[in-house]
């Protein structure tokens, strides 16, 4: 927390206004627009309820198909099957372990020969990555197909100075007790069309008609954000470019400590596993910012060492420091394994290959230091 939380949620209290709605979550819709120069926002409970409404709201219904990056949380894949519609699994390209632009173009040609245009992209800022925005726009606007961008992971972010989160024809915010800035549970869908986010705010609130009584003359979901949430995420706007630059110096500490490589210079013909040994990073591209909301790795267990991440992350778990696997691709996971898939294989090799690194922005120093040394031994 930055300090200013309970202010906000005092406030609350003394106006008694602890449901949803309320001047906390207008504020905290305010600060966000603001922060990421979209003209509207949404508050919901999570980021998931956010992709759940943007997916209804451009129109995504039973049977339809959604084009979705594959390597990424279920998080982003799930809503498409709540609505009934179908999965469309695009791999990812090495640059920024992102959707892939050529092959989202394959996807797209392919599906329309098949006799479906997808109805809608979900992209992800992977980690905090952008992802290729510019060739990805261009593909969808060629096919007219709308993007929702998942910026979960990603709030902080910019390509060129224009925040992640503001490119698509809707974007996506998370507020999970994980991310950069938190209010413990909490999502936003954010857009520049007034009337899609009006709509978002209705089917939030159980879809319910401008009566005196209750009237629902269509499905809706409880999906608003309390008072007193909205509350700890106006007081968590105030530390969040303070967040951001925490986290980028995590990252590049890990950098300097560890020896590390820029894995784009290594990408090339050769598998990312293969050749050499040590730890690589992910360099932003020209122009990218990452918040580096967590600090990911790619072992290479070469001949000299042969450490694996696998070993790395067990040496860590030795000394009571957690660290995790990369997200398991979604073409690799037993719930959507059957779903039509086009792939580079990057997103298996990164998965075998990467780990994520404590990354929290409360580590000290001595934390540090304490990762860093364990991690080195084993390179002794």
């Amino acid at each position: 927390m930055g300090g200013d939380e309970l202010d906000y949620i005092h406030q609350a209290f003394e106006a008694n206004w602890i449901a949803p709605l309320g001047e906390n979550v207008d504020g905290f819709e305010e600060d966000l627009t603001s922060y990421t120069g979209v003209n509207h926002a949404a508050m919901v409970t999570t980021g998931t309820a956010a992709i759940h409404l943007g997916l209804i709201l451009l129109g995504v219904e039973e049977d339809d198909e959604v084009i979705c990056q594959s390597f990424t949380f279920a998080a982003s894949v799930n809503p498409i099957h709540y609505l009934k519609a179908t999965p469309i699994l695009v791999d990812s390209e090495p640059d920024t372990w992102n959707i892939n632009p050529e092959l989202l173009e394959e996807a797209i040609k392919d599906r329309i020969k098949k006799g479906k245009k997808p109805k809608a992209i979900i992209l992800v800022h992977l980690y905090g990555m952008p992802a290729k925005m510019k060739e990805i726009q261009d593909i969808a606007d060629r096919y007219d197909i709308p993007i929702l961008e998942d910026s979960a992971e990603a709030l902080g972010s910019e390509i060129d100075g224009k925040k992640c989160g503001s490119f698509g024809k809707l974007g996506v915010i998370s507020f999970n007790g994980n991310k950069i800035i938190t209010t413990s549970g909490g999502g936003a869908l954010l857009g520049n069309d007034e009337e899609l986010i009006d709509g978002a705010r209705f089917y939030a609130t159980q879809a319910r008609g401008n009566a005196l009584h209750y009237q629902h003359s269509q499905i809706g979901y409880n999906y608003r954000m309390s008072n007193i949430l909205a509350g700890i995420g106006r007081g968590q706007m105030k530390v969040l470019e303070d967040r951001i630059k925490t986290r980028r110096a995590i990252h590049d500490y890990y950098f300097e400590k560890l020896g590390g490589k820029w894995l784009s210079e290594n990408n090339g013909s050769e598998t990312l596993g293969a050749n050499g040994e040590g730890i690589y990073f992910l360099k932003e591209p020209e122009g990218f910012k990452s918040n580096r909301w967590l600090t990911t790795i790619i072992v290479k267990p070469g001949e000299k060492y042969g450490v694996t991440a696998d070993d790395i992350r067990e040496a860590l778990d030795a000394e009571n420091i957690e660290s995790r696997p990369l997200w398991k691709p979604m073409q690799m996971q037993p719930v959507f394994k059957e779903h039509p898939f086009y792939r580079s294989g990057v997103s298996e090799e990164i998965f075998q290959y990467g780990l994520c690194l404590p990354s929290g922005s409360n580590l000290t120093d001595e934390e540090k230091e304490r990762i860093t040394d364990t991690i080195l031994k084993l390179y002794d």
